[in-house]
């Protein structure tokens, strides 16, 4: 089905206000129609979540004033090429199956299209998926329930320019078993009417990546090309972070693929601006030619960006002062000696105060310090893994090396560009980004002047500055209240921070065992041991393979390196029968049979990236099937629940039921070759 006026090859570019908290004003809709026009984007989705009207009463009509400023806001984006999409979200307390409901959305729909709207959404995302057994009856599944009301309502507006249907299952990380296989998917893909098309988030809620793979593989399940809603400068989830970085990490060749590209972006309008910038940047992008550098980018959104900043041509700025002067102009004069001539210092009295300017390094420093959810910036790396090495390479008992001392001046001098910055920042003439941006950078500038603290510390200066240390801190001292207060007490407190102690790895080398990694080997082993509380008893084939008692099979061992060290290994016999054997260990010859050979694979805590311990077993995977091997199989302990997870994540390798006298502990897991 084709609708009349679809232009099916008008690629969707834009934001979607879609976010959780304050919605935007009108004035910043309209402002920001003006700029999607004017770098080249063609699209908004008005779907914020917090507005009543279009979630939690989404049954409620507009009154009268709230439909004269609907209607304004349509004519606006009409004004500036903007096609604007009305999305409404029914799906908290929707009954699929009642009529009155179907006609209630009918109705609401058919209100905003009086006011001039011709393209519309239905957003199912963020909902429960228990279905009322009123709707238990009418429908076979959630799927055809959503499917069964969107097609009524699309056939319903009949000339809909476009229709977007928002599933529940919006990302691949919602879908079970996975995307191929989602029969929620399946039936969207199959029973929705092919003129709507399908909102899709990527891999995951907050993708940090997003495939031409992955894309293929959502459409051929959808029949339909999605329009990605990227998440990926949204901050409604942390009231902490902002993201100023660039539009990255999704290839341009994406852009023939897809049906259209939607950003919802921080909830702060003024801080948007590198965001969409750089996303019209990535749209305009051609993939047969140079392609689009994320970094530069950023660099021609920043400099854009800087105009805005001293531009005082906006409220609070000498627009509105010039205003408000007017306006007292016409009343009585609240006093009458005021001279027209500035304020100038006498001999001997304090100099009045000058603002420096704003810096487009400023602006390079605050995207640096506020990058993008799965990255710092370039300084604020730096600045993280100076701290490290001056807090790990300081011995309390000795006076600090000049290194030391070097180093420690250098993350000083980082800290204090934070601190002029703020300053900057703070004086800019336009006070609307001022005031979206302040709760930010004075946290960071807060949180860098404690580390700094810490530093001279460290280095025995008695700065004032390192009161904020003693045993009584004043409130700014700790940070997080009761959220950082629950967050210190969990486990799992830190285990995703972008940065590590100690950093992350960015190489490692794979290359085959050899008789001096030996000691290596075992000691890893060991240590494992002790990591897992490992009883060993009964003794496991695996045992003897990480304790270096049985060789490997040639061609079957290999070990990881990074830049402290062997750091893993990965061993394999390609006939585990006469290990077994010699070891007077019960035999099963069932699991032989159909899997003669056995692997065996651990790395240290340290290596938080499982794509090593993946590229070993690979390996050995292909030299035991180049050898004729039928199928191999691991042993694991029921404690050692790191490699438990790691095999039962690859996918290939499946649980194996075995007889108990084996072992009470032991886990075994298999795959054909």
């Amino acid at each position: 089905m084709s609708t009349p006026g679809r232009d099916e090859t008008r690629f969707l570019s834009g934001v979607v206000e879609g976010f959780y908290g304050r919605p935007w004003t009108m004035e910043q809709r309209t402002e920001l129609f003006k700029r999607e026009h004017m770098w080249g984007l063609n699209t908004y989705l008005y779907a914020p979540k917090d507005d009543y009207k279009h979630r939690m009463y989404w049954r409620e009509l507009y009154s009268p004033e709230e439909a004269e400023q609907l209607v304004a806001l349509i004519s606006a984006a009409e004004q500036n090429q903007i096609e604007f999409i009305y999305a409404i979200s029914p799906g908290l307390d929707i009954t699929f199956s009642n009529p009155r409901e179907v006609a209630a959305l009918k109705r609401k729909l058919d209100q905003v299209k009086q006011f001039g709207c011709r393209s519309f959404s239905l957003l199912f995302d963020d909902i429960e998926t228990n279905m009322c057994p009123a709707d238990k009856e009418a429908f076979s599944s959630f799927a055809h329930a959503q499917v069964a009301i969107t097609n009524e309502v699309y056939q319903h507006l009949g000339d809909a320019k476009t229709f977007l249907f928002c599933p529940t299952d919006y990302c691949a990380a919602f879908c079970s078993p996975n995307v191929p296989q989602s029969s929620y998917l399946q039936t969207v893909g199959e029973k929705l009417l092919p003129g709507i098309d399908i909102l899709w988030t990527g891999p995951k809620v907050v993708s940090h990546k997003i495939s031409v793979e992955s894309i293929e593989e959502v459409t051929a399940v959808l029949k339909r090309p999605p329009v990605i809603w990227d998440n990926i400068h949204a901050n409604d989830y942390d009231p902490q972070r902002m993201f100023l970085g660039p539009y990255k990490d999704r290839p341009t060749e994406l852009i023939p693929k897809l049906r259209g590209v939607l950003t919802n972006p921080n909830c702060e309008f003024y801080l948007n601006f590198v965001a969409i910038h750089t996303l019209a940047t990535w749209c305009k992008s051609s993939p047969a030619g140079e392609g689009y550098s994320a970094q530069e980018a950023l660099r021609l959104a920043l400099l854009d960006w800087m105009q805005e900043f001293t531009s005082t041509d906006q409220p609070g700025g000498a627009c509105e002062s010039a205003s408000l002067k007017k306006e007292l102009s016409d009343e009585e004069p609240m006093q009458t000696d005021v001279s027209e001539s500035p304020y100038v210092p006498g001999p001997g009295e304090n100099p009045l105060y000058t603002a420096e300017p704003l810096t487009l390094d400023d602006l390079n420093l605050l995207s640096d310090l506020f990058y993008l959810p799965y990255e710092h910036g370039p300084t604020a790396r730096m600045m993280l893994e100076e701290l490290d090495w001056l807090k790990n390479h300081r011995q309390a008992a000795a006076a600090p090396t000049e290194e030391w001392c070097g180093r420690a001046g250098k993350f000083d001098g980082m800290c204090e560009g934070v601190v002029q910055m703020f300053n900057r920042l703070s004086n800019v003439p336009n006070r609307r980004v001022l005031y979206d941006l302040y709760n930010y950078i004075c946290d960071i500038k807060s949180g860098v002047g404690l580390a700094r603290a810490y530093v001279k510390t460290l280095g025995g200066q008695n700065q004032p500055s390192a009161q904020l240390l003693n045993d009584d801190p004043e409130p700014w001292g700790f940070r997080g209240g009761l959220s950082g207060e629950f967050q210190r007490m969990l486990p799992g407190h830190g285990n995703r921070d972008l940065f590590k102690h100690p950093p992350m790895t960015a190489v490692y080398c794979i290359r085959p065992y050899c008789t001096e990694d030996k000691v290596e080997v075992q000691k890893i082993f060991k240590e494992m041991q002790t990591e897992g509380d490992v009883r060993l008893q009964p003794k496991l084939i695996s045992d003897g393979l990480s304790s270096c008692e049985i060789p490997p099979s040639p061609q079957c061992a290999l070990v990881v390196e990074d830049d402290f060290g062997v750091c893993g290994y990965a061993l394999a016999l390609t006939d585990a029968k006469q290990a077994a054997g010699s070891d007077q260990r019960p035999g099963n010859d069932p699991l032989l049979k159909d899997y003669p050979s056995l692997v065996v694979v651990q790395v240290l805590p340290r290596v938080t990236d499982p794509s090593p311990a993946k590229r070993m077993i690979s390996q050995l995977l292909s030299s035991l099937r180049n050898s004729g091997s039928r199928g191999v199989f691991c042993e694991l302990r029921q404690s050692d629940r790191r490699m438990l997870d790691f095999f039962s994540k690859l996918g290939s390798f499946k649980h194996i039921p075995m007889d108990k006298s084996l072992s009470q502990d032991a886990v075994f897991m298999a795959t054909q070759l």
